[in-house]
């Protein structure tokens, strides 16, 4: 998956970029935190993590 489509989905959700690490970002919600790989393409399997342990639509 492309890193934009994932940061899309995040925003969709209300979402919003914390700060910025060395090599990933960190996304809240005002209450849960994730990480992001600051990379364009992220492997499908840590995308789909992602998007289910967030319940991001």
């Amino acid at each position: 998956m492309k890193r934009r489509e994932l940061i899309k989905k995040l925003q969709k959700n209300n979402w919003y970029l914390y700060r910025n690490g060395g090599n990933h970002d960190i996304w809240t919600n005002g209450k849960d935190k994730e990480t992001i790989p600051r990379h364009p393409d992220i492997n499908e399997r840590l995308a789909k993590i992602i998007i289910k342990r967030n319940n991001l639509k």
